[in-house]
């Protein structure tokens, strides 16, 4: 069984911007709302993780996604970052829905809109007898293509325009030996950031742990299932790495006439 789980967080309040401004921060508050899972194992037994994401739609409207494996208890969130006043039994302050129904449902065709916040990233080496080291895509042209690269083996396949929709001949042009697919395909790559936060739990430990660094973006599009069982294990267990610092949680929505990028 999986849950989609949706919490407005309270910017006003003190501990909402302590939590906004720590992703590591956020992932403990996370996971502190399952009582059966440990911190220190985050993974089900069934390979199932909790993923969740913040969007930033306004300065004073943002939103905590969640998909987990059990139902969560966010009382300690409602308590720190929400409006525990107007709480009340019938409304705790979160919406919580089982989310394997709409799982089951997905089919092979079927055409939705999706948002993802991911951290793409690939590995280089400056000499043959380098170690290869982990690197974060900064350009557009390289984040949307770290994305194409992996929608086959996550059961979809991104829209293309339509021919009166693109402003270039194909969709297409070239950077060098590097083709730029930014007018060819129903997709937009925004909200670049670039995060560096302590992993250390113990904040008086002799020994601090190196910072963890992360380049975080935004994806807005459109995409067709091609595979629905990959599709909703990618839906349930992400796509990407830094999974426990908000990346990697696609959540689609009905198709709207016009496409609606995020700004």
């Amino acid at each position: 069984m999986s849950f989609l789980t949706r919490f407005r967080i309270n910017t006003a309040r003190t501990g909402a911007r302590r939590l906004l401004s720590s992703p590591q921060a956020m992932h403990a508050a996370v996971l502190a709302a399952f009582p059966d899972l440990m911190p220190t194992d985050p993974n089900t037994p069934q390979g199932q993780r909790v993923l969740w994401r913040l969007d930033h739609r306004a300065r004073a409207e943002v939103m905590l996604y969640m998909v987990s494996p059990t139902r969560p208890d966010l009382t300690h969130l409602v308590e720190q970052t929400g409006w525990p006043a107007a709480a009340t039994p019938d409304n705790p302050g979160w919406q919580t829905r089982p989310y394997s129904p709409f799982l089951d449902r997905l089919t092979t065709g079927d055409r939705w809109a999706f948002k993802l916040t991911a951290n793409p990233v690939h590995t280089i080496r400056r000499t043959p007898d380098e170690p290869r080291k982990l690197t974060a895509h900064l350009t557009a042209v390289h984040q949307t293509r770290w994305l194409l690269d992996r929608q086959d083996t996550h059961g979809f396949r991104i829209l293309e325009k339509t021919d009166n929709q693109r402003l270039l001949p194909g969709g297409t042009t070239h950077h060098g030996k590097h083709e730029h697919h930014g007018d060819r395909y129903e997709l937009s790559v925004s909200n670049q950031r670039s995060l560096s936060f302590d992993k250390t739990r113990n904040a008086t430990a002799s020994r601090r742990a190196k910072p963890v660094t992360l380049v975080t973006v935004t994806y807005d599009g459109r995409l067709e299932i091609t595979d629905p069982t990959l599709l909703q294990r990618t839906l349930t267990q992400g796509l990407g790495r830094a999974k426990a610092y908000g990346c990697g949680l696609i959540t689609l929505a009905p198709l709207t006439t016009t496409p609606q990028p995020t700004a």
